[in-house]
């Protein structure tokens, strides 16, 4: 049986019983947007792609794929699970999800609310939480987005300065402890611009032996603007020395269509806005050469639903689709969150520059967006000892109420949630719940087998073919995104 995690029905495929919330009616024409542009535009932007490119390859595979099961997600076409209600036999489909890692709104948002969700149930005891933001110069960014082993090497120099400032503040007080993080690499700004930066969740303390033989947290004071200021010119001087140490680092790697892209990506905001930094002039942050820091946001050790907001925020999508709109010309408009210092408050860019924009933030394959350092590693010794224990399961479907404001009761499998759980955290849709009795529904099958798939929407008189995706065209050089 195939498991996969259902999503959002598009207006072009609907659910059979074609009985939907008030909301999502309302994200429709926000979500048609997205997939209109992607829809109308992609074989055009792929095309331009391969003539520009030097042996004509065009995009990697990877960013080609991601785009193209965008289209495929959420349509009745490509499969879906059956649902039935044992009450009064009233049966629904619901669509499966492409999985996607940069495009697709709704997997991104799915894949953020587990991951916050796993981490407050699972792995986060319960302590002060800080986050610690690093941003990088442009040139810094174009480098770690082309090498993710150079990306390694610079979140280890980052993690390795905040941590052993920590061991010194908890040594001055006679504590010898171990400390931990859980680490974002985000790949985009407020701009649609590449900006390849990390979120650290790191507990404010050092977790230590105490009389008792296990692992307890033990608080330290948090850092002053002088010791951000330490901080940063410590990290802007190890990761100048590693750069230094092998200055032709970049060229070694041919030029190449997706390279052009996120060149013109990573300087985006620079043309617009000049090199400024948002962060820069608050408190516990500092900013030299182009580097920032900051650490002044604080989750208290009693709020765990803040933890979860805080660990939501982290691990975001790159896009908004409340703010993203088409005008009368056919051009993309993007509404920004922070406006900028000169000029309109949206960004406004032709479909193959919008497309453009979202080729350079799809991460590449194999590699942790989401990354456990010290004490969270997975095979750190003492991590059986600090993290929760796991919330216990239960098979009564009942207990998921809706609407819920806050956290709903889930069941775990495995450590995931289970994808009626997660509709329900991301979308605050019960599918299990009956449209027409109350009662619970239970899963008969997911079906992607086409022959059958096909079968069963010619019988319910739904469309058994995708909607048509626009041919490649000519386009004006000046369009081009890169």
């Amino acid at each position: 049986m195939v498991r996969c995690s259902p999503v959002p029905i598009r207006n072009h495929a609907a659910v059979a019983d074609g009985n939907r919330p008030a909301h999502y009616r309302r994200r429709e024409p926000e979500r048609t947007v997205l997939y209109q542009v992607v829809k109308d535009n992609l074989p055009t932007f792929l095309a331009e792609a391969r003539e520009r490119s030097e042996h004509s390859f065009g995009l990697p595979r990877f960013v080609e794929r991601e785009l193209e099961r965008y289209l495929e997600c959420g349509l009745l076409c490509h499969g879906f699970a059956r649902v039935r209600c044992d009450d009064c036999g009233h049966e629904a489909l619901v669509p499966l999800s492409c999985k996607n890692r940069g495009v697709c709104p709704s997997c991104t948002t799915r894949r953020m609310h587990d991951t916050a969700a796993h981490l407050v149930d699972r792995v986060l005891p319960r302590a002060p939480y800080r986050q610690w933001v690093l941003s990088l110069p442009r040139r810094v960014r174009f480098l770690l987005a082309r090498d993710a082993s150079l990306l390694g090497q610079v979140l280890r120099i980052f993690l390795r300065a905040v941590f052993a400032w920590q061991r010194r503040r908890a040594r001055s007080r006679g504590i010898r402890g171990q400390c931990g993080s859980v680490t974002w690499v985000q790949r985009f700004g407020g701009h649609l611009n590449l900006n390849v930066h990390f979120h650290a969740l790191v507990p404010d303390g050092v977790f230590a032996r105490a009389a008792d033989g296990g692992l307890r947290i033990c608080e330290i004071d948090p850092p002053g603007d002088e010791d951000v200021a330490a901080l940063t010119r410590h990290i802007v001087r190890r990761i100048r020395a590693l750069l230094d140490f092998d200055p032709d680092r970049a060229d070694d790697t041919p030029a190449d269509t997706l390279g052009a892209a996120q060149a013109t990506a990573v300087m985006a905001r620079l043309a617009a806005d000049g090199d400024d930094d948002g962060h820069a002039g608050q408190r516990q942050s500092a900013f030299l050469e182009g580097f920032s820091l900051h650490a002044g946001t604080h989750v208290a050790a009693d709020d765990r639903l803040g933890l979860e907001r805080l660990a939501r925020y982290a691990g975001r999508p790159p896009l908004a689709l409340s703010r993203l709109t088409l005008t009368p010309a056919g051009m993309i408009a993007y509404r920004l969150k922070r406006p900028r210092r000169r000029g309109a408050p949206e960004l406004v860019l032709t479909p193959l520059e919008f497309l453009g924009r979202l080729a350079t933030q799809i991460p590449p394959p194999r590699r942790h967006l989401t990354r456990f350092h010290g004490v969270f590693a997975p095979n750190a010794a003492g991590r059986a000892e600090i993290v929760p224990p796991a919330p216990p399961s239960t098979n009564d479907e009942s207990s998921t109420s809706f609407p819920t404001p806050a956290r709903v009761p889930a069941t775990i499998l495995a450590r995931l949630l289970d994808w009626a759980a997660l509709l329900a955290r991301v979308f605050a849709i019960d599918v299990l719940r009956c449209s027409e009795c109350g009662g619970r529904r239970r899963v008969l099958a997911f079906l992607t087998d086409p022959a059958v798939v096909a079968k069963i929407l010619v019988h319910l008189g739904l469309p058994i073919q995708p909607p048509p995706v626009a041919p490649a065209r000519a386009s004006p050089p000046e369009e081009a995104p890169w």
